[in-house]
Protein backbone atom coordinates (compact mmCIF):
# COMPACT_ATOMS: atom_id res chain seq x y z
CA UNK A 1 0.00 0.00 0.00
CA UNK A 2 1.08 3.55 -0.78
CA UNK A 3 1.45 5.80 2.30
CA UNK A 4 -1.05 8.64 2.68
CA UNK A 5 -0.06 12.31 2.92
CA UNK A 6 0.07 12.09 6.72
CA UNK A 7 2.50 9.17 6.53
CA UNK A 8 0.00 6.53 7.62
CA UNK A 9 -0.52 3.39 5.57
CA UNK A 10 -4.11 2.62 4.59
CA UNK A 11 -5.51 -0.70 5.73
CA UNK A 12 -6.82 -2.41 2.58
CA UNK A 13 -8.85 -4.82 4.72
CA UNK A 14 -10.93 -1.96 6.12
CA UNK A 15 -13.90 -1.61 3.84
CA UNK A 16 -15.73 1.70 3.51
CA UNK A 17 -19.28 1.97 2.23
CA UNK A 18 -20.03 4.23 -0.72
CA UNK A 19 -22.13 7.28 0.15
CA UNK A 20 -24.68 8.64 -2.30
CA UNK A 21 -26.30 12.02 -1.65
CA UNK A 22 -29.61 12.38 -3.49
CA UNK A 23 -30.44 15.95 -4.46
CA UNK A 24 -33.13 17.40 -6.71
CA UNK A 25 -36.04 19.77 -6.87
CA UNK A 26 -39.22 19.23 -4.85
CA UNK A 27 -41.35 16.52 -6.41
CA UNK A 28 -38.54 15.15 -8.58
CA UNK A 29 -38.81 11.68 -7.04
CA UNK A 30 -35.90 11.54 -4.58
CA UNK A 31 -37.89 9.80 -1.86
CA UNK A 32 -39.50 7.41 -4.36
CA UNK A 33 -36.07 6.58 -5.79
CA UNK A 34 -34.78 6.05 -2.25
CA UNK A 35 -37.63 3.61 -1.58
CA UNK A 36 -36.75 1.65 -4.75
CA UNK A 37 -33.04 1.64 -3.90
CA UNK A 38 -33.85 0.39 -0.41
CA UNK A 39 -35.99 -2.44 -1.86
CA UNK A 40 -33.26 -3.35 -4.36
CA UNK A 41 -30.60 -3.46 -1.65
CA UNK A 42 -32.74 -5.82 0.43
CA UNK A 43 -33.44 -8.04 -2.57
CA UNK A 44 -29.71 -8.28 -3.35
CA UNK A 45 -28.81 -8.83 0.33
CA UNK A 46 -26.71 -5.65 0.42
CA UNK A 47 -26.43 -3.59 3.57
CA UNK A 48 -27.63 -0.04 3.20
CA UNK A 49 -27.96 2.79 5.71
CA UNK A 50 -30.40 5.59 4.95
CA UNK A 51 -30.35 9.09 6.41
CA UNK A 52 -33.33 11.42 5.94
CA UNK A 53 -32.31 15.08 5.94
CA UNK A 54 -35.74 16.49 5.05
CA UNK A 55 -37.33 17.81 8.27
CA UNK A 56 -40.56 18.80 6.47
CA UNK A 57 -41.39 15.50 4.78
CA UNK A 58 -44.76 14.19 5.98
CA UNK A 59 -44.72 10.67 4.53
CA UNK A 60 -41.84 8.31 3.84
CA UNK A 61 -42.42 4.96 2.13
CA UNK A 62 -39.38 3.51 3.91
CA UNK A 63 -37.88 3.66 7.39
CA UNK A 64 -34.62 5.61 7.49
CA UNK A 65 -31.90 4.55 9.92
CA UNK A 66 -31.37 8.17 10.94
CA UNK A 67 -34.15 10.71 10.58
CA UNK A 68 -33.66 14.46 11.13
CA UNK A 69 -37.30 14.56 12.30
CA UNK A 70 -36.36 12.58 15.40
CA UNK A 71 -33.87 15.28 16.38
CA UNK A 72 -35.44 18.52 15.14
CA UNK A 73 -39.14 19.45 15.08
CA UNK A 74 -39.52 21.52 11.91
CA UNK A 75 -42.86 23.09 12.87
CA UNK A 76 -41.55 24.07 16.31
CA UNK A 77 -38.47 25.65 14.71
CA UNK A 78 -40.72 27.69 12.41
CA UNK A 79 -42.87 28.77 15.34
CA UNK A 80 -40.01 29.50 17.74
CA UNK A 81 -38.01 31.60 15.27
CA UNK A 82 -40.96 33.09 13.32
CA UNK A 83 -39.86 31.50 10.05
CA UNK A 84 -41.55 30.44 6.86
CA UNK A 85 -41.20 26.96 5.33
CA UNK A 86 -37.79 27.43 3.67
CA UNK A 87 -36.38 29.24 6.70
CA UNK A 88 -37.69 26.46 8.92
CA UNK A 89 -36.02 23.79 6.78
CA UNK A 90 -32.75 25.73 6.65
CA UNK A 91 -32.70 26.34 10.41
CA UNK A 92 -33.61 22.70 11.11
CA UNK A 93 -30.71 21.57 8.91
CA UNK A 94 -28.39 24.02 10.67
CA UNK A 95 -29.39 22.61 14.06
CA UNK A 96 -28.93 19.05 12.80
CA UNK A 97 -25.51 19.91 11.30
CA UNK A 98 -24.28 20.91 14.77
CA UNK A 99 -24.74 17.26 15.77
CA UNK A 100 -23.51 15.67 12.57
CA UNK A 101 -20.38 14.43 14.33
CA UNK A 102 -22.69 12.00 16.16
CA UNK A 103 -24.04 10.76 12.81
CA UNK A 104 -20.47 10.26 11.59
CA UNK A 105 -19.74 8.29 14.75
CA UNK A 106 -22.67 5.95 14.05
CA UNK A 107 -21.51 5.49 10.47
CA UNK A 108 -17.89 4.84 11.42
CA UNK A 109 -18.96 2.17 13.94
CA UNK A 110 -21.02 0.40 11.29
CA UNK A 111 -18.83 0.96 8.23
CA UNK A 112 -17.42 -2.58 8.12
CA UNK A 113 -20.95 -3.99 7.91
CA UNK A 114 -22.32 -1.54 5.32
CA UNK A 115 -22.15 -1.52 1.53
CA UNK A 116 -23.91 1.82 0.95
CA UNK A 117 -25.04 4.95 2.78
CA UNK A 118 -27.74 7.14 1.22
CA UNK A 119 -28.74 10.68 2.17
CA UNK A 120 -32.21 11.83 1.13
CA UNK A 121 -32.14 15.65 1.07
CA UNK A 122 -34.92 18.28 1.24
CA UNK A 123 -36.91 19.11 -1.88
CA UNK A 124 -35.96 22.75 -1.50
CA UNK A 125 -32.66 22.05 -3.24
CA UNK A 126 -31.20 25.50 -2.57
CA UNK A 127 -31.62 24.97 1.17
CA UNK A 128 -29.20 22.04 1.02
CA UNK A 129 -26.86 22.92 -1.84
CA UNK A 130 -26.30 26.61 -1.04
CA UNK A 131 -26.36 26.52 2.76
CA UNK A 132 -23.55 26.22 5.28
CA UNK A 133 -25.22 23.16 6.82
CA UNK A 134 -25.42 21.41 3.44
CA UNK A 135 -21.74 22.12 2.89
CA UNK A 136 -20.82 20.97 6.41
CA UNK A 137 -22.73 17.70 6.03
CA UNK A 138 -21.40 17.02 2.52
CA UNK A 139 -17.77 17.80 3.39
CA UNK A 140 -17.92 15.87 6.68
CA UNK A 141 -19.22 12.73 5.05
CA UNK A 142 -17.01 13.02 1.96
CA UNK A 143 -13.89 13.39 4.10
CA UNK A 144 -14.45 9.95 5.61
CA UNK A 145 -16.20 7.94 2.89
CA UNK A 146 -16.14 7.64 -0.90
CA UNK A 147 -19.02 9.90 -1.89
CA UNK A 148 -21.06 10.69 -4.98
CA UNK A 149 -24.00 12.97 -5.65
CA UNK A 150 -27.02 11.84 -7.66
CA UNK A 151 -29.09 14.65 -9.13
CA UNK A 152 -32.67 13.44 -9.54
CA UNK A 153 -34.72 15.18 -12.20
CA UNK A 154 -38.36 14.68 -13.13
CA UNK A 155 -37.95 14.31 -16.89
CA UNK A 156 -41.64 14.56 -17.89
CA UNK A 157 -41.89 17.91 -16.09
CA UNK A 158 -38.67 19.07 -17.74
CA UNK A 159 -39.88 19.07 -21.34
CA UNK A 160 -40.64 22.79 -21.08
CA UNK A 161 -37.44 24.79 -21.73
CA UNK A 162 -37.86 26.96 -18.61
CA UNK A 163 -38.30 23.94 -16.31
CA UNK A 164 -35.37 22.19 -17.95
CA UNK A 165 -33.12 25.25 -17.48
CA UNK A 166 -34.26 25.62 -13.86
CA UNK A 167 -33.17 22.03 -13.27
CA UNK A 168 -29.79 22.63 -14.89
CA UNK A 169 -28.99 25.72 -12.82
Amino acid sequence: PVPLADGSVPNPAKKKPVVCILIGMAGSGKTTLMQRINAELRQRHKKGYIINLDPAVTYMPYKPNIDIRETVNYKEVMKQYGLGPNGGILTSLNLFATRFDQVLGFLEKRQDKLDYIFLDTPGQIEVFTWSASGQIITEAIASGFPTCVAYVMDTPRSVAPTTFMSNML
